[in-house]
């Protein structure tokens, strides 16, 4: 064979080792899974940091009672509740009334984020145009949205695609029907929440969802590189073997 054909071939070679994976047992990956050490104690701190963070006050002082955990950043469980009865009122369509609540606890919140103001008021709209207050709708939009969305481009945008509702007699068909689904509703709600707890300087978002999200990327990172025992199903948390 001519040493031109022996290069090539030694090329070939080096590059299919370059490009297989490595393979890991499952016997090694739960080796090196054993190997990381995380204190029980801080399992028990992201768990509340999520009850917390989420509202689940009944959940957060029977876990707090069971696993002796001291409350998150001295959040005081009792604060959860008004927090939830903002909430609740968003997702049930009563935007007047957690606009009144978020007062209540800070008027401050609204004062200083003009665009959590509007997308309650957006909200409110929303509610007028599910329940067929036509008229009452376009003066709402009209006093209320349309002089926000004469100083803010994109409030403008928003408020053109929420009363094109109107134009539209089948509004769960139509192209912005989406605005009508119950997730509009807990996007609101959400966003109300986050400026809550960020008014109490608390953490907006929990710790456990973003760790999962760097468990996912993490994982597909390792994809390229190994064949390995992986997290397909997060709710269940099951290694599952790689196929080889």
């Amino acid at each position: 064979m001519s040493p031109f054909w022996i290069v090539i071939r030694q090329l070939a070679e080096i590059e299919a080792m370059a490009l297989s994976k490595k393979v890991i047992t499952r016997e090694e990956w739960e080796k090196k899974l054993n190997d990381v050490k995380i204190r029980k104690e801080d399992m028990n701190k992201l768990v509340m940091n999520f009850l917390v963070t989420e509202g689940y006050v009944d959940a957060a002082e029977k876990f707090r009672m069971e696993s002796g955990t001291e409350q998150i950043a001295d959040i005081d469980l009792a604060t959860i509740t008004d927090r939830m009865a903002v909430k609740k009122a968003v997702q049930c369509g009563n935007v007047e009334d957690a606009i009144e609540k978020v007062n209540d606890l800070n008027p401050e919140i609204l004062d200083t984020n003009p665009q959590l103001f509007f997308h309650l008021q957006q909200q409110r709209l929303i509610e007028l145009i599910r329940n067929g207050k036509v008229e009452e709708a376009l003066e709402f939009a009209q006093e209320e949205l349309a002089p926000r969305g004469e100083e803010n481009q994109s409030f403008l945008e928003e408020l053109e695609r929420t009363v094109a509702l109107l134009a539209f007699e089948d509004v769960s068909n139509c192209p912005v029907g989406d605005l009508l689904d119950i997730s509009q509703r807990l996007k609101t709600a959400s966003e109300v929440n986050a400026a809550i707890l960020t008014s109490q300087s608390h953490e907006k978002d929990p710790k456990l969802p973003s760790l999962l999200k760097m468990l996912v990327w993490a994982q597909n990172q390792l994809d390229e590189k190994a064949a390995y025992p992986r997290i397909n199903n997060l709710s269940t948390a099951t290694l599952e073997d790689p196929a080889v």
